[in-house]
């Protein structure tokens, strides 16, 4: 079936864009350069190059007689439609089961429909109101195998009887490429649906109170979580690290007892699968031994591997919300770090229990990287709470961001909060939904959602704060970029998936990179085809040619060619492009064939298609000025005697640049260009007039016709008196216009004056037979300077600097008089008298001592 798409036309495109950028004169050349440049589909000489091009259609019909099969789908009569193949984007939902209604889930649970390790079965209520269909389309290849994530689910998640949380769960898609398809994904948290819990716990020695308080809590944890969902399953391993150095000491007594009281270190152990019995989980907590290690990072990585690949010994079940508490108070180990004990083989990901629970590879396998235990973590639909101390939050927090579904959370020193750890954690887990996908890179999916609000979608993957019965959902734009080298990749299973939710909707991605009629066995294929002279396969309304045979039909032998020739290249001006015959003909037998124009008086010649005649430059819409004119010729004017010029406008004798009564050409002031004056200029002006002869400073009658119109356009001048103007003025009426402009063509004169008022007034006359003025309308007068204004304005200036002056002046006088008075203030302060004294002061009485006295 051959199908039709309507797309934006390129002929109207480039149409709009050249009347916008161009003259007219030229839009038949740019026509036919938007068509070589701009077009997608030129070019495309093969069904499936052509289909892979966004907007392309290919014309099947036997005999066509156009440019290029490959075309725009909107361009007119290019191929009739019933010869077109141009395949649709088309979607066919498989299987479309309601989602579980709050309250059935719970039903579901109570049936026990989930014993042991995870089987699904069991009955419930569910209301089935979707669709199913089993139709599936045909396609070259088989469809590809799911990924292991998608393969765990791909088949419960429609089965009859079970909770469904994601809708659609099926669907057929055919999709071309970089076309951009939206599917609609709805998603909805069912009430109280099933959660294992296992808790992974650090048992190094630092850690032996946070398991006494866990073994004391683990009634409360089951409680906990039993208040949010009635199937609620938990379980417990522990970790150490690798027996090897540096990581613990293997001194022979350190290997038995490495601290006090201790057990011997290990890898992991599984030790308690997940169980309804929360007795024997505090038991098997409270009686689990600590151990020692040497260095600081744990070996928690390991334990995460094997907790997630052990399915059947942890007994993690199909259909549950599946939560991996790790609890420590240290770093961990990564892939790299086992070199450091001599282990260099890397981590397979895969479950290595004995029947004791215990990791078996631990000293044989390095530590897992982190896009290991991410992988593993979106394989298992597992979210994984990172439980560590305040110490290690910052770390574990970075890691959860490359761990899909994961948390981090601030564990208290001695595991006190853990049970309100666990259940906020989970909260937050289950009161969000995030879509992800499997899709490979040839592949992009987009999501757009609204959420809980009713505004428009916006570009997102999660919605948050949803609670149970809610339905939100999501808008999943999926594009193909490019077709796989591969044919067997053309067909895609993808799945669309919540993460932490082993539930998905399983996308059958068909790839429309190829064309039915390319096909063996369908319609229109020949092999060894007539149409092809016997020598190539007939398909989609061309041949393929074999390796000794080119040409439309095959005609052209490579043996009876030039053995410099090679294929096409010989309709090719050189190597630098790939388009033969300059994309105006089809290369046969290394020979162009031009296309023909539907005007016969159009031709394109040339050895490689490179001329044509009617493209060259115009000229008041004819081609080269008209036939009298010029020709076109491989895109340039060829001009007839008598005429030059780009486009033949110009006459080549300089007879109408030469004055009436004789004289230089243009007066001598001026050259002749195209048969017209271009006037020259000097220091006092441009010269002006149709032959250049009237000089810049000449006034001719400007003079004479000044007080007329002056009078008569602005009744002022002289003559304003209205009986003085009539009386005087009877030769002419002047025409007002907005704007006076001279044309040189015409023998116009430009006049300019200033009257009375200082305002300037123009005009020009023409005198051919008859006098001629043309006035400007309004005069352009300077504006009025407000002298009052200027003089007050002076005034207040001086006034208001002769006031800041005073201001400063006072200003500086008191910093000054203050610092004065403050260094008088400290001189005084710093006076050594006594304030009862005058320093000044001199006793009147004098005592003088005789120094011949004795003293008797």
């Amino acid at each position: 079936m051959y199908v039709a798409a309507t797309k934006q036309s390129c002929h109207l495109a480039v149409l709009s864009v050249l009347v916008l950028a161009l003259m007219h004169a030229s839009l038949v050349q740019c026509q036919l350069a938007g068509k070589l440049v701009q077009n997608p589909c030129s070019g495309k000489d093969k069904c499936h190059t052509c289909i892979q091009t966004q907007s392309c259609a290919w014309c099947m019909q036997p005999n066509f007689e156009g440019r290029s099969r490959c075309f725009q789908h909107t361009s007119p009569d290019v191929c009739p439609e019933q010869f077109v193949w141009n395949p649709d984007t088309s979607e066919q939902i498989l299987i479309n089961k309601n989602l579980t209604l709050a309250g059935e889930s719970q039903a579901y649970g109570s049936a026990g429909g989930f014993g042991g390790g995870g089987g699904a079965g069991g009955g419930g209520q569910y209301i089935s109101g979707g669709s199913s269909y089993h139709q599936s389309s045909s396609s070259s290849s088989s469809s590809s195998s799911a990924s292991s994530y998608g393969s765990q689910y791909s088949g419960w998640s429609a089965s009859s009887g079970e909770i469904v949380q994601i809708k659609p769960q099926s669907v057929n898609l055919k999709l071309r490429i970089n076309q951009v398809h939206n599917l609609k994904v709805s998603y909805t948290q069912a009430e109280g649906y099933p959660v294992d819990l296992y808790y992974l716990m650090d048992l190094s020695k630092s850690m032996e109170d946070d398991k006494e308080k866990l073994s004391a809590l683990g009634d409360k944890l089951s409680e906990t979580m039993k208040s949010i969902t009635s199937n609620f399953r938990l379980g417990f391993g522990s970790f150490v690290d690798k027996v090897l150095m540096p990581y613990v000491s293997t001194i022979p007594k350190n290997l038995e007892e490495p601290c006090p009281k201790c057990a011997a270190p290990y890898g992991y152990r599984n030790i308690m699968g997940l169980s309804t019995d929360t007795y024997r989980f505090s038991n098997e907590v409270k009686d689990a031994a600590v151990s020692g290690n040497l260095d600081a990072p744990e070996g928690g990585f390991d334990a995460i591997m094997q907790a997630i690949a052990c399915r059947q010994q942890v007994g993690w079940r199909e259909q549950a919300r599946r939560l991996l508490v790790f609890s420590t108070d240290a770093g961990f180990h990564y892939a790299g770090d086992g070199k450091l004990g001599g282990v260099i083989a890397p981590n397979d990901g895969e479950c290595h229990l004995d029947l004791q629970g215990m990791y078996t590879h631990s000293v044989i396998q390095d530590y897992p990287s982190i896009s290991q235990i991410n992988q593993k973590v979106k394989e298992n639909a597992i979210n994984i709470i990172f439980a560590v101390t305040n110490s290690q939050y910052t770390v574990y927090e970075k890691l959860a961001a490359h761990v899909q579904g994961s948390s981090a959370a601030i564990l208290s020193n001695d595991s006190s909060n853990v049970v309100d750890l666990v259940q906020k954690e989970y909260n937050k887990i289950s009161s969000s939904v995030e879509m992800k996908d499997n899709a490979t890179g040839d592949v992009k999916i987009t999501y757009f959602s609204s959420c809980l609000t009713n505004g428009p979608e916006i570009q997102t993957s999660k919605c948050d704060n949803l609670t149970v019965g809610k339905q939100v959902s999501f808008t999943a734009q999926i594009q193909v970029l490019k077709c796989p080298e591969d044919p067997r990749d053309w067909n895609q299973v993808i799945q669309i998936y919540p993460v932490g939710i082993n539930e998905s909707m399983v996308i059958k991605l068909e790839m429309l990179c190829s064309c039915p009629c390319e096909h063996p066995g369908s319609i229109g294929y020949e092999p060894l085809s007539p149409h092809c002279n016997n020598y190539g396969t007939y398909m989609c309304g061309i041949c393929d040619c074999g390796e000794h045979h080119f040409g439309n039909t095959c005609e052209c032998s490579v043996s009876d060619m030039n053995s410099t020739i090679n294929n096409d290249a010989s309709c090719r001006a050189d190597n630098t492009t790939n388009v033969d015959c300059s994309g105006r003909g089809n290369c046969v037998c290394g020979f162009c064939e031009c296309f023909k124009r539907p005007n016969p008086e159009e031709v394109i010649t040339g050895k490689f298609c490179e001329c044509e005649n009617f493209s060259c430059e115009r000229n008041k819409n004819q081609l080269c000025s008209g036939p009298d004119h010029g020709t076109c010729d491989c895109g340039r004017c060829v001009c007839k005697p008598g005429w030059t010029g780009s486009s033949c406008a110009c006459q080549a004798s300089n007879d109408t640049c030469m004055p009436p009564g004789g004289g230089e050409l243009c007066s001598g002031h001026g050259t002749c260009e195209c048969g017209v004056c271009k006037c020259t200029a000097n220091d006092q002006g441009r010269y002006s007039g149709r032959h250049c002869e009237k000089c810049p400073t000449c006034s001719g009658r400007c003079q004479e016709l000044k007080d007329c119109v002056q009078c008569q356009m602005y009744h002022t001048g002289v003559l304003k008196n209205v009986d003085d103007c009539a009386r005087n003025c009877t030769a002419f009426t002047p025409v007002g216009v907005e704007k006076v402009t001279i044309d040189e063509h015409k023998d116009e004169q430009m006049c300019t004056f200033f009257d009375e008022d200082d305002c300037k007034f123009m005009f020009k006359y023409s005198e051919q037979g008859e006098l001629v003025v043309h006035a400007q309308e309004e005069k352009e007068c300077p504006p009025k300077v407000f002298m009052l204004g200027i003089v007050l304005g002076v005034i207040a200036a001086i006034v208001l600097v002769g006031l800041a002056i005073l201001l400063l002046w006072k200003l500086l006088t008191t910093i000054h008089d203050r610092r004065e008075f403050a260094r008088f203030e400290k001189e005084s302060m710093n006076a050594k008298w006594n304030a009862g004294e005058n320093p000044i002061y001199k006793q009147a009485t004098s005592t003088f001592k005789n120094p011949m006295y004795a003293g008797k």
